[in-house]
């Protein structure tokens, strides 16, 4: 059901596989999945008699892009009553431009990736349709833009090194999270609205590799901090882990759903074990403040029936990872603090 070669996240390469698309509710470095859509190629939708097979249902056999389907869950949530701040999404969602302009007509704030190649207006377009110099032909009914437009990796290069400020984000494993960040104020217009779009350009570049760099539109209001900015960008990284949590430690990836209530049985058991967890880790974050989804699973081995490992070993074995990763943080920040020395 939904299968065809296409990009797979799991596997890093187009192959032969299922894709969903999630969403996650996070708030600061607790997070987890809460909504899934499982997209259906063109060549599925179209197809009535393979739809039927899957048991899909009527409703669901219309197309809908992985866009659709997430501008789909934010209005689904809403409708629930879940209170949230604004809506994240990586480059893959931030190159279709229906997405952003969704996300604005709904009201919410976004704060969404974008692809190197998006074009942007450094002046307001001013877009209009130009007046007919002849009497001869159709009158025109395409709008142009009254400046030119820019690559955004373009406009990044061209600009002086004093622009970018150092801003430090958050504690990380790695000691402190330091970024350079460049705001900008820029226009956004997709070739066919009356108005363009004044929005907020973010640019985030890696302290260890400038080459690195992370380009974010958002709708937020004029008046935010740039550095504000940064850090809703950065929650981002959070989303990532929960799906990364959910494929390694509770079966998120682990399946095989040929039918279409197969499949949301056993995302909804997934969703479940994840909740499970997460609620497991502030309950504990007191007494192990590292405590993280494999080391639930592993005590789960243990404590559930047929244990091959006793459970004073389990929790021995956590206690030793735990004293790695404190060290390991601890030595982190050690050497931000010789470096700051040496620097000053």
């Amino acid at each position: 059901m939904g299968v065809k070669r296409q990009w797979c996240g799991r596997q890093g390469k187009v192959d032969n596989c299922q894709v969903g698309v999630f969403a996650a509710l996070g708030k600061g470095h607790l997070s987890t999945l809460i909504d899934e859509r499982l997209y259906h190629p063109k060549e599925w939708a179209s197809n009535p008699a393979r739809c039927g097979k899957a048991g899909i249902p009527q409703a669901a056999r219309v197309y809908q892009s992985k866009s659709e389907l997430a501008l789909e869950m934010v209005r689904h949530q809403r409708a629930l009553g879940l209170r949230f701040a604004w809506v994240g999404a990586d480059g893959g969602y931030g190159k279709e431009p229906a997405f952003l302009r969704g996300l604005d007509a709904l009201g919410e704030v976004f704060v969404v990736d974008i692809h190197k190649d998006h074009h942007l207006y450094l002046e307001d377009p001013r877009p209009a349709i130009p007046e007919t110099d002849t009497a001869r032909g159709r009158p025109r009914s395409r709008r142009h833009a009254q400046s030119a437009s820019s690559r955004v990796d373009q406009w990044v290069s061209e600009q002086p090194e004093t622009d970018w400020q150092r801003v430090t984000l958050r504690d990380s494993s790695k000691g402190k999270l330091r970024i350079e960040l460049l705001h900008r104020r820029v226009w956004l217009w997709d070739g066919k609205e009356a108005q363009a779009h004044h929005w907020h350009l973010i640019l985030r570049r890696e302290l260890d590799s400038p080459q690195t760099l992370k380009y974010t539109v958002s709708n937020a209001p004029a008046e935010i901090a740039a550095q504000r900015l940064a850090l809703m960008q950065a929650q981002c990284f959070w989303i990532e882990r929960s799906l990364q949590d959910g494929k390694s430690g509770s079966g998120l990836a682990d399946y095989q759903a040929r039918k279409w209530s197969s499949w949301h049985h056993h995302m909804a058991l997934v969703f479940m074990a994840m909740l499970f967890m997460l609620e497991e880790r502030i309950l504990q974050k007191d007494t192990l403040p590292l405590l993280s989804c494999s080391d639930i699973e592993s005590l789960l081995r243990s404590f559930l029936p047929r244990r091959d490992v006793a459970q004073d070993e389990v929790l021995r074995q956590m206690e030793k990872r735990h004293r790695k990763r404190q060290a390991a943080i601890d030595s982190q920040y050690r050497k931000q603090a010789r470096e700051q020395r040496v620097g000053s």
